[in-house]
């Protein structure tokens, strides 16, 4: 089967498309045929091995210090199981199913075997195979965070850099939960992160929400790019600063799972998608995603769904 190696760490060059053995599903695992994947910053950061000197000491630690341990990266994935182990009880040949591996990667090739207890769920009838794909890396890491922050109905959130795969889940997972909702994004995606469900939005070119007065019960940095110092003149007395960048590794839960497929089955959180490439074309995408103007998700079409 094919697979896009990461042979090193470097610029999208270091990404190869290279035939590799089909794995064999363990007796608790089932056998995924992919249908989409997707490319996300932080598929990017560790290809690219980019970030503040402590951020990366850290990563070499834990996904190799001269490549990664695991050389096919990809952290979502949607498709098809195709066989199942002897063990395997919750799920059975022909379901489709969407998933996260988190840092255990691996989802940047045709077949992948999951541990049916995994981050592992069907796939809602209404939602596309793109769609199922895109959802979990945005919003499992926007849950963390509002985990962290505890964030309540009726609060003041504003979401610094709402127009990403981070971003957007942000946008709409906050107005779930009845927060009062600002995005923070670039002229050109002001209408979209609008229609997310954020009452106001901010466009960054024009306005320093931290000189406007306004003041947030929680500022959520989706994008890593603001400072906590600059943030805090806009932030209530014991508001709450959380960011992507600086604050450990967002723990998923099967229950983020779980809510993020009713969301879906329910048309509240809808995934967004700039663009599609095919599995071969993974380094054009990176490359893409590596301008850091992406709007949602960029999107890979492995097989025919």
């Amino acid at each position: 089967m094919k697979a896009m190696v990461c042979t090193k760490y470097g610029s999208p060059d270091v990404l190869e498309l290279q035939e590799i053995d089909k794995p064999v599903p363990k007796d608790n695992e089932v056998l995924v045929k992919i249908v989409t994947t997707t490319v996300n910053s932080g598929d990017c950061r560790v290809r690219g091995l980019r970030g503040p000197l402590l951020l990366r000491i850290a990563m070499q630690l834990i996904m190799g210090l001269r490549k990664p341990r695991q050389p096919i990266l990809g952290v979502e994935l949607a498709g098809e199981i195709e066989s199942t182990g002897k063990d395997v009880t919750k799920f059975r040949a022909g379901d489709r199913v969407f998933a996260f591996t988190g840092m255990k990667c691996g989802a940047y090739t045709e077949y992948i075997c999951l541990h049916e207890d995994g981050l592992l769920a069907i796939k809602p009838d209404r939602v596309t195979f793109e769609e199922a794909a895109a959802v979990s890396f945005g919003g499992t890491t926007a849950l963390h965070f509002f985990r962290k922050a505890n964030i309540r109905q009726g609060q003041k959130v504003l979401i610094y850099g709402a127009s990403g795969a981070v971003g957007t889940a942000a946008v709409q997972l906050a107005k779930y939960y009845g927060a009062e909702v600002t995005g923070v994004c670039s002229t050109a995606n002001v209408g979209l992160v609008r229609s997310l469900g954020a009452g106001k939005v901010i466009d960054y070119s024009k306005e320093d929400f931290t000189k406007s007065g306004e003041l947030y019960d929680m500022i959520f940095d989706a994008v890593g790019k603001s400072l906590k110092s600059n943030c805090r003149k806009a932030l209530v007395p014991n508001g709450k600063y959380v960011s992507v960048v600086g604050q450990g590794v967002a723990k998923v839960l099967q229950e983020d799972l779980m809510l993020l497929k009713e969301l879906m089955e329910t048309g509240k959180l809808k995934p967004v998608i700039d663009r599609r490439y095919t599995l071969k074309k993974i380094p054009e995408a990176h490359r893409y995603v590596d301008q850091g103007h992406k709007k949602g998700s960029v999107v890979i079409i492995v097989a025919e769904s």
